[in-house]
């Protein structure tokens, strides 16, 4: 029988108390809410043969579908028409969005008469491609798993570009998996038995190494042509097997001649290393003669040496999105050099040209020019250096020699324009303006972009150049009128009462040995209500950036307007040694890590205490990656400070995590400084691993008495979960409240729509339990 006892009380879901199941019933709407609001993923101009003073405009919109747990996508039409003082557009939208399905990628043909749609096969299936035309699906054509595998979509490696009459389509894709040994009831196997025998199973072979967080099972990234009016598809010849390779474009071809291909190789020596976020990685640009159109003519293009792919940058440790300038002229390229040559897997690039020989005959290697260098230190506002990992496909200005890119400068990221023959720059969105924009496309010599800020959804915007007098040209912005960033009236009126500012944080106690750049102010974003409430503050969320060479951008984020929504203000610090700062103050921190980061980020709460913005005994601190190697940190070094903490997927212990990462050489770097890339090894000495322990959170553990949660990636590869778990038991241990709340399918961003929902929620609810 029931105990009488027991049935008075209310039940609530094991692991779940009453409290938090309050807190998840009370907040867990208005997450949702923020949650729906769209993000436009890329968008594309068309060229209308019909009606010149107006063209074709198509967006592809994401937005998490909870209840699936996936990533919706759908896509949204619209017609541009210019204004008649030809400063602004106006888009009339399509009645609603069509939602597509099973998509990996579309890719317009250079005209925008053809679209390009793959379909990767979510088991081992073959991978689909299709081609559209403006009324209907043209061609499709089905490429087994034995010709390869699933195309490159994840933005590194990704690489589909059409050639200039629209005939083949150069991509990249997994290598068909090599051949597994077979058993039966009798033993082995021999190979070619029929192998949908039931009676038999596949061995797993020998194990192969794969690029790490995000890229498990995936061995090797190769290059393919496909014909689309035959379908056939070929391998690319001459590209030697150590490469694995990414970014392909065509290279300007004259009628008659053999078409060549450029692309990105990547190389290993014993091991590959992550890849995701470690712009480290050696890599240079090739040039290979493409396939012909028909197998016919293959004896008589290729022979030979004609066939190996020639590395072009030879004389550069790294090199990658390669562009050719509209003209066939010049190829311009973004190269990693200070993060190869320094280690960090991040840092400030440098901008090159090749100019490009119409017969395409180098000399070993081409002449690199140098048009942006290495910004060691900017001067007070100047330009800090360039920071971005992605580029349109087609960047161009009509001059043919400027190219438009996004650029992270201090807290924000901005839009620049660049003369790839002068190396003049300009910042083409506001200077006053603290807001972070994002490129979606060039409309001839107009562009349109996002603009947001942590309190301000996102706004299509459109920016035309303007001539004025004396040469002193520049850049009107204004509104475009869409239906893509909506929310509630509920989160509207939240985020209209929060403002934002960008702090700038004296650096405390700089050495004499401080390099001029490590010494210059660093930068806070602090999102607050508008008004006070009372003569206390909100209590206070300091939140911090992995990397540790990365940013916190002054952009919308979901989830942080979500806790400031909350009754929160926000302090998002920029420590040294993230982007947008310069070279001198980015590298001083590797060798410093756990002191130098951690004194900044103190050094930044004493700021807005002292200017009486923060309560002391209401701060909490939340952080992923190496934010969480800070969070860990903090609530070890300053135990007094913290009444709260989060930590997600957070490194705590360097001598752990050294044998079981994917990035091994970012322990040896960021504990040693530059001198750790000569100690890299896979067998850690005693005095590494001391290092490494005396540099980790775990070795402050001792003090540790503020609360905090753990939100785990089992599927984690770059900080695998075994250091979370290591560091929450032995709070547990120690008596300090502790949850720890593991998601068996995330990997290291834990990104996946339930996941981060769950996550955020969970925040809330501790840091109310703890703050309020």
């Amino acid at each position: 029988m029931d105990n009488p006892k027991n049935s008075s009380q209310k039940d609530f879901p094991s692991g779940l108390d009453e409290e938090s199941e309050q807190q998840y019933s009370l907040h867990s709407n208005l997450l949702q809410q923020f949650s729906t609001i769209s993000s436009i993923d890329k968008a594309w101009i068309f060229n209308s043969n019909k009606d010149s003073s107006s063209q074709g405009m198509m967006f592809s919109v994401s937005q998490p579908n909870l209840l699936a747990n996936k990533k919706r996508t759908f896509i949204l039409s619209s017609t541009v028409t210019k204004r008649s003082d030809d400063s602004s557009v106006k888009l009339q939208w399509a009645p609603f969005p069509v939602e597509v399905s099973g998509v990996s990628v579309m890719v317009p043909s250079p005209s925008g008469l053809k679209l390009l749609i793959v379909r990767n096969s979510e088991s081992d299936g073959a991978c689909r491609f299709e081609i559209w035309s403006d009324s209907c699906l043209e061609k499709e054509f089905h490429v087994p798993q034995s010709k390869h595998g699933s195309v490159y979509t994840d933005g590194w490696f990704e690489g589909i570009s059409w050639n200039s009459d629209e005939t083949l389509i150069a991509y990249v894709a997994e290598e068909p998996s090599p051949a597994k040994p077979t058993f039966n009831d009798q033993g082995y196997k021999k190979s070619g038995s029929d192998d949908k025998d039931s009676s038999s199973w596949k061995g797993q072979g020998d194990w192969e190494e794969d690029w790490g967080e995000t890229y498990a099972g995936k061995r090797q990234p190769a290059l393919f042509v496909i014909n689309i009016t035959s379908g056939e598809v070929q391998a690319v010849k001459g590209i030697d097997k150590s490469l694995s390779v990414g970014q392909v474009v065509w290279a300007p071809s004259n009628e008659g001649s053999a078409q060549y291909l450029v692309f990105v190789g990547w190389s290993f020596e014993t091991r590959k290393l992550g890849i995701k976020y470690c712009y480290n990685r050696p890599c240079a640009l090739y040039v290979v003669k493409a396939p012909p159109e028909s197998k016919t003519n293959e004896n008589e293009i290729h022979s030979g040496e004609d066939a190996q792919a020639l590395n072009l940058t030879q004389t550069i440790s790294s090199a990658f999105l390669p562009r050719f300038s509209p003209d066939g002229k010049f190829l311009v390229f973004l190269s990693a050099r200070s993060s190869v040559d320094s280690g960090a897997h991040s840092a400030t690039n440098s901008l090159h040209r090749i100019d490009w020989p119409k017969d395409v005959k180098f000399d070993q290697s081409a002449k690199v020019h140098d048009v942006i260098p290495v910004v060691l230190c900017a001067e007070d506002d100047g330009f800090p250096g360039l920071y971005f990992s992605s580029i349109l496909n087609d960047p161009w200005l009509s001059d043919g020699h400027t190219l438009v890119i996004p650029s992270v400068w201090h807290s924000s990221q901005v839009l620049l324009s660049v003369n790839v023959l002068s190396g003049q720059i300009k910042r083409i969105t506001p200077d006053g303006s603290n807001f972070s924009w994002s490129l979606l496309t060039l409309h001839g010599n107009n562009i349109f972009a996002v603009s947001s800020s942590p309190v301000d959804i996102p706004q299509v915007k459109y920016g035309t150049f303007v001539e004025k007098e004396a040469g002193n040209n520049e850049w009107s912005w204004s509104d475009v009128s869409n239906p893509i960033y909506k929310c509630s009236d509920k989160v509207s009126s939240l985020l209209s009462s929060l403002t934002f500012s960008v702090l700038k944080i004296s650096v405390k106690d700089a050495s004499e040995n401080s390099t001029k750049g490590s010494s210059k102010p660093y930068e806070a974003i602090f999102v607050s209500s508008k008004t006070k409430k009372s003569d206390t503050c909100d209590p206070l969320i300091v939140i911090l950036h992995g990397g540790p060479h990365s940013v916190s951008l002054s952009s919308f984020s979901k989830s942080h307007a979500f806790l400031s929504s909350l009754g929160y203000s926000l302090l998002i610090v920029n420590y040294r040694g993230s982007l947008g700062f310069g070279e001198e103050a980015l590298q001083s921190l590797p060798g410093n890590v756990g002191s130098q980061d951690v004194n900044d980020v103190l050094t930044a709460i004493d700021h807005v205490i002292d200017l009486g913005l923060a309560s002391p005994s209401k701060i909490a601190v939340l952080g992923g990656s190496h934010g969480g190697f800070l969070t860990t940190h903090l609530i070890g070094q300053a135990p007094e400070k913290f009444v709260a903490a989060a930590a997600r997927n957070p490194v705590c212990n360097l001598a752990l995590m050294v044998g079981t990462t994917d990035i091994p050489d970012w322990c040896y770097v960021e504990s040693y400084g530059i001198k750790g890339r000569d100690k890299i090894t896979e067998a850690p000495s005693a005095e590494d691993l001391t290092l490494f322990y005396s540099k980790s959170p775990i070795a402050h553990i001792a003090k540790v008495k503020t609360p905090t949660v753990f939100l785990l990636g089992a599927q984690d590869l770059r900080v695998p979960i075994s250091t979370g778990l290591q560091y929450a038991r032995a709070l547990k241990e120690k008596g300090v409240p502790v949850k720890v709340i593991l998601f068996p399918n995330d990997v290291h961003g834990i990104e996946r729509p339930q996941s981060d929902f769950e996550s955020f929620l969970s925040i809330a609810a501790w840091f109310n339990k703890y703050c309020k």
